[in-house]
């Protein structure tokens, strides 16, 4: 290895003897005790190329794509397969599943091996754990491209795509808070167990393989219909297609993770591999929110990394539990835990619910429009109020409405009107900022202050009609034109 990092240094050098020298005399200057301090003095010498500039045509373009012969792939294919068990075969279909990965996809793959660092320590661990190829652990790029929180069109879950049947029979617990379908290290013990006992059946890499996507009926029967034969390729012609596929595509996923550098495919480093982030042992119910604003990382974040729970909270109900941290929080966790306990949601009572939504605090007035097929309770929901909010805010008696009535409606900024605006050719090339109306404002002036187009426009877009008056502190939505 410290012979492979010497000629590879030479090799960025290159033909300069005098830099060569250089490298030699840092490694000589004094006898190194040992590997490390080696790699310690590579790694300053490396850090002094890379801040030295290249000549402009020396300098690899990220858009460059490398073409590599059947040669090179076959070579190259040969050393994989003799570190591991399972037979990787190069054929013209898993080229074209290469090509997938390093040509039309190249930001994805580049997405998948930044997760891979704090994924694919965990799988490694868990099938050691079982004594099966590490390699397996390619399967999840293709099954859900390491996203813990990948579903697909059928229902399947989680780094492994396991269907909501199938978590009984691997002991993963589903709730309304919880899916350990989506937790990395049950999820992928599961995993485990299904390749270990699908092995057992076949006694071959490649069929169990096919068998975890297609299911051991499929491959069965395919081995019947092929007349007993028992070779991967052979059976091929008698698979489904996405199953027929999926060998291939492993073998390039397992080729694509192994040379993406010779591919050029740019990744960024994952800002929490596996060696930067830990559990934690939580002891009461906990917010997700709570432990953010306390530890001071981002919510987003502590989703990322702790993908089982699907509500943002990990409640009573489901303790003891585990939250996956950054490092360097767990201090910070553990001195305010019981701060962070103690930052309950209080739920609140129904008068003062009640009193919340009829509020026009905080909020700002719309029009909705009656249409065809709408009623009073119907539009209550769409706008999170009650339809008593609706009469009192527009001095009604009953709940009696009309096609084309216009009824105001007081919404927070934040929220989402549900109704669509009804002139979408606008809106898709516009966006909008709202405006407070103030004393002695008109539709007109408004319109002419923001240079609106027309005052049709401005008219249409918050459901009025030229003829109104603007009252102070209604908010109005102006077209911005992009």
């Amino acid at each position: 290895m410290k012979n492979f990092i010497l000629l590879l240094l030479i090799s960025i050098l290159g033909s300069s003897a005098g830099s060569a020298q250089s490298l030699f005399s840092i490694l000589q200057k004094e006898k190194p005790e040992n590997a490390e301090e080696i790699n310690q003095r590579l790694m300053y010498f490396t850090d002094e190329i890379l801040k030295e500039e290249l000549p402009a045509n020396e300098i690899l373009d990220a858009n460059y794509i490398p073409v590599f012969s059947d040669e090179v792939y076959k070579d190259r294919m040969k050393r994989l397969n003799d570190l591991t068990p399972i037979q990787l075969d190069y054929k013209p279909v898993v080229r074209r599943f290469i090509e997938a990965y390093a040509v039309r996809h190249r930001e994805k793959t580049g997405k998948i091996i930044e997760r891979s660092e704090l994924y694919f320590p965990i799988f490694e661990e868990c099938l050691d754990k079982y004594d099966l190829p590490l390699e397996l652990k390619y399967l999840s790029v293709i099954e859900s491209a390491l996203d813990p929180k990948a579903r697909s069109r059928s229902g399947a879950m989680g780094l492994w795509q396991f269907m909501y049947n199938s978590c009984k029979m691997f002991d993963l617990k589903v709730t309304s808070y919880v899916d350990e379908r989506m937790d990395p290290e049950k999820s992928t013990e599961a995993a485990c167990k299904y390749l270990q006992y699908l092995h057992r059946i076949f006694g071959d890499w490649q069929l169990a393989i096919a068998a975890y996507n297609g299911g051991p009926g499929v491959v069965r029967e395919a081995i019947q219909r092929s007349g007993g034969k028992t070779d991967f390729w052979e059976i091929s012609p008698y698979l489904p297609q996405q199953t027929r596929n999926y060998v291939p595509i492993f073998i390039a996923a397992n080729y694509i993770l192994n040379y993406s550098r010779e591919h050029n495919i740019v990744t960024t480093p994952n800002q929490y591999p596996y060696f930067r982030v830990s559990p934690v042992n939580v002891k009461n119910s906990v917010l997700f929110k709570h432990v953010a604003a306390v530890i001071d990382v981002p919510i987003e974040e502590i989703r990322k990394l702790n993908p089982i729970y699907k509500r943002d909270i990990i409640p009573a109900g489901e303790l003891p539990a585990k939250l996956v941290l950054p490092i360097e929080k767990i201090g910070l966790f553990i001195d305010n835990e019981e701060e962070i306990y103690a930052m309950k949601d209080q739920p609140k009572k129904y008068l003062e619910l009640q009193k919340e939504l009829s509020s026009t605090k905080g909020k700002y007035m719309i029009y909705h429009v009656v249409k065809a097929g709408e009623y009073f309770h119907k539009i209550a929901m769409n706008y999170s109020c009650t339809t008593h909010n609706i009469m009192k805010w527009n001095n009604m008696k009953n709940h009696d409405i009309y096609i084309g009535q216009r009824l105001k409606i007081w919404v927070k900024p934040s929220e989402q009107i549900s109704q669509k605006p009804q002139r979408d050719p606008l809106l898709k090339k516009s966006k909008f900022l709202l405006y407070q109306v103030q004393e002695g404002d008109s539709l007109q002036s408004i319109a002419n202050r923001f240079e609106v187009e027309s005052l049709s426009d401005l008219v249409e877009v918050n459901n009025m009609r030229q003829s109104n008056v603007v009252e102070p502190g209604m908010v109005l939505k102006i077209v911005q034109y992009e």
